[in-house]
């Protein structure tokens, strides 16, 4: 009995020790593992390649959209995706460490405001950017020192291992590369017909700040005015990065189509878009 024993404590000491080095391996370089997602609907690809899922994409593009909005420069959105990136993997979580929320985990608590508000991913981003405006010299910082100085975290480093899918998805949701955001949307969106065209109409212009932007008059197409290619691809990919949770169909700019039915950009056949459009449609109501 006591050999038996003595096998089975050993076999326990084992195990602990194991476990317990799969700790510190998580804790030192949990950095340069990436797990896979449950859901990988959405790539990016501009001088670099990022996977996310649509809930993900979408908060990103809020997040970069509102950061044009408050005129700050892309540096800044660079920092608030490695930020959301490291808090909450860019998911409007409703949980946290003692009281945080959202894609920041920001606490109430702590004065950024009340639990609805924080779970608001246009607020969140606002909160944030007001918050990195007061850091003094933050722009000549490194990613994580400025993620830090706003977030108080107790892992100061953790913020500087996102800072290369930030880059890539500053890039494309700013306008800089073209047809760099494809998402694929299930055969279900979450809405359509004249309820999602509003719906995306109306969030297309509280995140970037678009006065006047009219509802669809035909219900489901719709026109966005670009003054040039660079806001023309700062919409067009917002609305991709927007089609699971808003049931768009297809987005055209320039000579290049996204459609839900494929999932990626291809050259448009007979004609092209006006360059001073963007062009959508949302799924017609069943």
């Amino acid at each position: 009995m006591r050999t038996r024993a003595a096998i089975v404590a050993a076999g326990v000491a084992v195990c602990v020790l194991a476990l317990l080095g799969v700790y510190v391996v998580m804790q030192q370089f949990g950095h340069q593992l990436r797990l896979p997602m449950a859901s990988r609907s959405c790539t990016v690809e501009a001088d670099g390649r990022v996977v996310l899922g649509a809930d993900q994409m979408a908060n990103a593009a809020t997040i970069a959209a509102i950061g044009v909005q408050r005129q700050m420069p892309e540096r800044a959105v660079v920092v608030a995706l490695a930020t959301a990136y490291q808090e909450s993997h860019l998911r409007n979580i409703a949980h946290g460490d003692r009281d945080s929320l959202g894609l920041f985990q920001q606490r109430p608590s702590q004065g950024w405001g009340t639990p609805e508000q924080i779970r608001d991913p246009r607020y969140a981003a606002e909160k944030f950017y007001a918050a990195l405006k007061k850091v003094k010299g933050w722009q000549q910082l490194r990613v994580t020192e400025a993620a830090q100085r706003v977030q108080r975290s107790a892992y100061p480093e953790a913020y500087q291992k996102w800072a290369d899918e930030s880059e890539v998805l500053s890039r494309a949701l700013l306008g800089h590369a073209t047809g760099a955001v494809a998402c694929t949307v299930g055969p279900t969106p979450t809405m359509r017909g004249p309820a999602a065209a509003s719906a995306l109409v109306q969030n297309l212009a509280l995140d970037w700040g678009l006065p006047g932007l009219a509802a669809p008059t035909d219900l489901t197409d719709f026109t966005v005015p670009a003054t040039d290619d660079r806001n023309g691809w700062r919409y067009a990919h917002w609305l991709v990065s927007h089609a699971d949770d808003h049931g768009v169909k297809r987005v055209r700019f320039g000579n290049l189509e996204w459609t839900a039915e494929h999932g990626t950009w291809a050259k448009v056949k007979g004609g092209v878009a006006a360059p001073s459009q963007v062009l959508a449609e949302v799924f017609a109501a069943t």
